[in-house]
């Protein structure tokens, strides 16, 4: 499951018991990216707590799909198949429209999102790419190239949260070698209500 030690659902006890019940999908299921923190649970609730506030949370304004979109494309550039798998599927329940994810995933792989999303979208794309890939090259400008397209600064902001959620946890993964569940794949705490971390 990865390359350091986990707990799992049956042999936790305490806090992390009472965080795994909190998170926990059908049949006890834990997705592997949130087990990796077992041995330090409070990052779990750190973890957790961010996770809902960046990407389910009521006091978004842009699109779920949307963010769903900036997080799979922002983890298919950091090679994390892990989160671009589950987050796909996040993408592709959120879209329900399975014409307008295919083109979505397709966008992806080409690196080209014209036909697919508006000029306003794409703007926020770019700016999840520069966003990873080339930070320290940000300046002032870029955030008014936004701004332009349409995007308060409060859409802005959650742009560049849900882009730093994603560069953070693809790292994790990758970095502590999480492997894919084979079973479960795409479960996420749908609800905006901050407080509700179950699964399904």
């Amino acid at each position: 499951m990865s390359w350091i030690q986990t707990i799992s659902y049956t042999e936790a006890k305490g806090k992390l018991k009472r965080i795994y019940d909190r998170i926990k999908g059908p049949n006890n299921s834990l997705d592997h990216v949130l087990s990796i923190h077992s041995l330090r649970p409070h990052t779990l609730e750190g973890h957790m707590v961010l996770y809902k506030s960046v990407l389910h949370h009521s006091g978004n304004s842009l699109p779920k799909w949307y963010l769903e979109c900036l997080g799979t494309y922002v983890s298919k550039l950091n090679a994390c198949d892990y989160c671009e798998t589950h987050h796909g599927v996040g993408l592709k329940r959120q879209l329900n429209n399975d014409e307008k994810y295919d083109a979505l995933r397709s966008a992806m792989e080409n690196n080209s999102f014209e036909g697919v999303l508006t000029e306003k979208e794409i703007a926020g794309v770019q700016h999840a790419v520069q966003l990873t890939c080339n930070h320290s090259d940000i300046k002032e400008a870029d955030i008014q190239y936004l701004r332009s397209h349409g995007y308060t600064d409060g859409e802005i902001l959650e742009i560049n949260q849900v882009v730093c959620y994603f560069n953070y946890v693809n790292r994790m993964v990758v970095g502590l070698g999480v492997a894919i569940e084979t079973d479960h794949i795409g479960l996420s705490p749908n609800s905006s209500d901050s407080d509700d971390w179950s699964h399904q």
